[in-house]
């Protein structure tokens, strides 16, 4: 299925409380709002996607356990951006001290930020276009390293603040750069089976 947006402008503008309730009693859907105030619906990923998907975000969970730089986040969390979108990376890091400068109370509903750090996988319902422009939105709140992993093309698009982005054709490895010191993504079953 492909996402569906819907405008519930100008007859309802969603609180983020409004939005948490609707995650909540639908949680078989994954939403986003959009800046506009649109709410996107989204279906449950398929078993490739998800297999795909927890390759990615093991390896960096098992990368920030070792090395206590962060926090990372699955794909159930939202992020609310500073222009009021609610977005949910497949993966996602913030570095530590910007992680503790919240209070517990802000730990518990949509982070109020944008990641350091950030994944997309495209999955086959995903338009390219729409990832690639959340890519750029992302960047315009402060993302420092954005890989989009596109399975279908075997490429990976990498998104740096001031930067064109880099396209890579059928990489093995991606470096987390200066921002994920010493990571490296092995591709092996992301990218390709």
């Amino acid at each position: 299925m492909t996402a569906i947006t819907l405008n519930l402008r100008p007859t309802l503008t969603l609180t983020d409380e409004q939005f948490e309730q609707i995650c909540r009693a639908n949680r078989d859907l994954k939403f986003e709002r959009t800046a506009q105030g649109e709410l996107v619906v989204m279906a449950l990923t398929g078993g490739d996607t998800g297999r795909r998907n927890l390759r990615f975000t093991g390896q960096i969970w098992l990368w920030n356990q070792q090395t206590g730089l962060g926090e990372g986040f699955d794909s159930s969390t939202g992020f609310r951006l500073p222009n009021g979108a609610i977005r949910s990376p497949d993966a996602a890091w913030v570095r530590l001290d910007r992680w503790q400068a919240l209070t517990p109370e802000q730990w518990k509903k949509f982070v109020p930020l944008c990641p350091d750090f950030l994944v997309e996988l495209r999955s086959l319902s995903d338009e390219l276009e729409d990832i690639q422009a959340k890519m750029q939105e992302y960047l315009a709140h402060g993302l420092l390293l954005g890989w989009l992993i596109d399975p279908q093309r075997q490429m990976v698009e990498i998104y740096r603040p001031n930067q064109a982005v880099e396209s890579l054709n059928q990489p093995t490895t991606l470096s987390g750069e200066s921002i994920l010191p010493e990571f490296v993504l092995d591709l092996t079953g992301i990218l390709s089976d």
